[in-house]
């Protein structure tokens, strides 16, 4: 009998042991902790950006060969100044996006790669977003992304977080409890955020948890102290009301939107006192926002019923990446980024062909800071 109760307890504790080492590569940058992080802003300093890069293997190759160009301009762009990481679907992808980049006269020095499969290419909402904890050290805040709502597959979107940590070397703190994707929130970079509960805090998204649940998660893993919340709109595009086509911050004294006639043409059944929220907004010391308004495209984007958006830019080290969409607005829509961003170079790139799928330049970028 002891020798039976000798091996039975050698079952069990070896049974624990490898429930408690599932995945130990993984494991091993998984951090689970009550510190807390932050978020910085998108127009500090970048050690890089990272890009998904089109494949066939979800919508096949005529996807791949609309949006590759596109990824192509970014990438010449971007790496003059900062790194350009790439996750690519498998070995095979890579080869050919080196061959690719070098045939087009990109320097690469300035690229390299993570091996991940992915489902598409909206690293806004699916990639790594960088975090400092309270020791300055760079961390992956690997939140929960579930399709926008299980509107679609995401099972290998999910797991790129956790393939850039341990193919980087940086640790990832699992925050699988929480749905969020990147392209849903706007951070100041002074602690406000300013988000649409709809894409945040919806029947679409964490529908268990209070807006004040949803807020402790904000505070602990990205540091926000003053939250901005829009009503947004569930159901009438995939994301249920991105704020990043809505609302951008310049700095923590300026909100950027669109004029109140054009914000009617964001979304059908947008409530109109998100309006007067933006304008209204005070940042995290009581100090209210100017508001600087950029135009929609003058007319519907070609081959859609919907207008354009050129608050989807993105910003790189010395270039901002501005959508545009062969429309009488872009040269606008131009002159005032210009004036914005005096410092830097502006690149229009023509997105049309991404536009078709539901979003734009900021949708499929995500910058990675200089570590402090």
């Amino acid at each position: 009998m002891k020798k039976i109760a000798a091996i039975l307890a050698l079952l069990l504790y070896c049974a624990i042991s490898a429930n408690n080492e599932i995945s130990k590569d993984k494991q091993s940058h998984m951090k689970e902790t009550k510190m807390t992080y932050t978020m910085p802003a998108e127009d500090l300093p970048h050690e890089g950006t990272w890009l998904t890069w089109p494949h066939p293997y979800t919508y096949g190759i005529e996807y791949q060969n609309e949006l590759e160009d596109i990824w192509v301009q970014m990438t010449q762009a971007l790496h003059i100044a900062e790194k350009v990481h790439i996750v690519a679907y498998n070995k095979k992808e890579q080869a050919r996006i080196e061959k690719l980049l070098l045939a087009d006269g990109v320097d690469m020095s300035q690229i390299d790669f993570v091996i991940s499969k992915s489902n598409d290419v909206w690293i806004r909402d699916t990639g790594p977003i960088f975090v400092f904890d309270e020791n300055n050290k760079l961390m992956i805040a690997d939140f929960c992304f579930d399709g926008w709502g299980k509107k679609v597959k995401f099972k290998n979107d999910n797991q790129i977080p956790v393939a850039v940590g341990i193919q980087k070397n940086i640790p990832v703190i699992n925050i699988s409890d929480f749905v969020l994707e990147g392209g849903s929130i706007e951070i100041d970079g002074n602690g406000t955020l300013i988000a649409s509960l709809s894409s945040v805090v919806s029947k679409n998204r964490n529908q268990n948890l209070t807006v004040k649940q949803a807020e402790e998660y904000l505070f602990q893993y990205l540091g926000v102290t003053n939250f901005i919340w829009l009503e947004g709109v569930t159901d009438e595009d995939i994301t249920d009301a991105h704020i990043d086509g809505i609302a951008r911050f310049l700095d923590n004294h300026t909100i950027l939107t669109v004029s109140k006639d054009d914000f009617l043409e964001l979304y059908e059944n947008i409530n109109m006192n998100d309006y007067s929220t933006i304008q209204n907004a005070k940042n995290a010391s009581g100090e209210p926002y100017e508001i600087v308004e950029l135009p929609l495209t003058k007319k519907n984007v070609k081959g859609l019923d919907y207008k354009g958006s050129y608050l989807n830019y993105y910003i790189g080290n010395k270039v901002v990446l501005v959508p545009v969409y062969d429309d009488e607005n872009d040269d606008v829509a131009l002159e005032i980024i210009s004036k914005l961003y005096p410092k830097k170079k502006i690149v229009p790139i023509k997105v049309n062909a991404l536009f078709q799928y539901g979003g734009m330049i900021h949708c499929v970028t995500q910058q990675q800071p200089v570590s402090k």
